[in-house]
């Protein structure tokens, strides 16, 4: 059956994508099933937008109970949800505005646009002039502006020209990004907190504290992305709660937002940089709908209710100190590293990767390879230990098998 439904996938789907070859038809917690009733644990939560598990109850229910009422307005006219979303919105952030979009990608070229206009209302840079910078290696979608800002050549080759200044710089290094910033018509530096699909690569510690010195010093917006990292993901409520530092200028969520039930993402700022979007300078035909309002109302709600960051804490750091042991027992694993529940397992080629990511498949443990070589672990935030365990059991018997074990 799986293969039939794969040949006829083959037949009417664009090839954009390298899926392993599982079909799911139905998901519960942290567990998926395929169509032939195999159950997996799921080590990915569709890259981390399921941080709540697949179809929470509660989701289910305030999904159902405003499908039966209003489901899109268009931002035409106001909706009783609109308001809600934007007061605790506002107030879980910290910001003074929200602007409501759908996707990640979404959100990032929105904060772009923010930045931009910015830059020349507020900063007075030259008409046409204005410059966003990104770091090496990032990753934030795969629209036009996103393609030309990454080193991949799967995501710009064959898709220019792209959108101009929208400019690379060296990641974690703060000299580099300086020499940049002393440049009048830079407004903007667009980061992620922990580079997701370069392979879960974390700054040096300070380097994000830097950045808000240097964003401060020179008038430069500090734009950060945290679709993937934001929701709890890491053990904090957002991944730059490890600095402590002074917000962000711009805050962009999506993903885990709506519990992974369907697109919702965000932009928040305050209004020194928000109060530039005005009246058809920008918008979204279902940003802000009353549908993706009530779901992400209730994902925030459940998301402190059930303690999922705190879990998220306890059990990344039981998963990453158990990883890391193994990792001193195999040759095959040759770095350990992560915040949270958002790990990536560095193996010792793309081939060996590869063969226990498919093994894992067969065993009933669902998993990623990003970036080559580099197995991105991030299941839901509300996994057990006796989940972790298992995994950990199916690990090392994979291991043992390839007579990795070093003696």
């Amino acid at each position: 059956m799986i293969r039939k439904l794969l040949s006829l996938e083959r037949r009417y789907l664009a090839n954009n994508y390298n899926s392993l070859p599982v079909i799911l038809s139905k998901g519960k917690g942290v567990n998926v099933w395929d169509v032939n009733g195999k159950k997996y644990l799921d080590f990915l939560s569709s890259y981390s937008a399921n941080n709540h598990g697949h179809c929470h109850p509660e989701l289910v229910r305030t999904m159902q109970k405003q499908c039966e009422k209003l489901t899109l307005t268009s931002r035409a006219f106001h909706n009783d949800k609109l308001w809600e979303f934007g007061e605790l919105m506002t107030y879980t952030f910290n910001y003074d505005k929200v602007l409501p979009m759908n996707t990640g990608v979404e959100a990032g070229e929105t904060a772009v646009k923010i930045a931009r206009k910015w830059g020349y209302e507020v900063k007075g840079v030259a008409q046409d002039q204005a410059i966003v910078l990104f770091p090496s290696n990032n990753f934030w979608g795969r629209t036009i502006s996103a393609s030309g800002t990454q080193n991949e050549k799967e995501s710009y080759h064959n898709f220019g020209p792209f959108p101009p200044n929208l400019n690379i710089v060296a990641y974690n290094n703060i000299k580099m990004l300086e020499k940049e910033f002393q440049n009048p018509n830079v407004v903007a530096y667009f980061m992620e907190p922990i580079q997701g699909e370069a392979g879960v690569n974390i700054p040096d510690y300070g380097y994000l504290r830097k950045v808000r010195e240097l964003c401060n010093k020179y008038n430069v917006l500090m734009i950060v992305d945290e679709v993937q990292t934001g929701m709890g993901r890491t053990g904090k409520l957002l991944a730059t709660d490890y600095e402590y530092i002074e917000k962000p200028d711009i805050l962009i969520l999506g993903k885990a937002l709506s519990g992974g039930m369907m697109p919702v993402s965000a932009v928040l700022a305050d209004d020194n940089v928000m109060d530039v979007i005005t009246p058809g300078t920008h918008g979204s035909t279902f940003g802000g709908n009353p549908l993706g309002c009530s779901i992400a109302i209730k994902s925030i709600d459940i998301l402190f209710n059930e303690d999922m960051i705190e879990n998220s804490s306890k059990m990344g750091a039981y998963l990453r100190r158990n990883l890391m042991e193994i990792a001193n027992r195999y040759t095959s694993i040759t770095k350990v590293r992560g915040k949270g529940l958002m790990i990536g397992l560095e193996i010792i080629d793309d081939f060996t990767a590869q063969d226990i990511v498919s093994e894992l498949a067969e065993k009933g443990i669902l998993c990623k390879l990003t970036r080559g070589n580099i197995i991105r672990l991030s299941p839901p935030l509300i996994i057990t230990r006796k989940n972790i365990d298992e995994f950990l059991y199916k690990l090392c018997s994979i291991l043992n098998k390839r007579k990795d074990l070093l003696l």
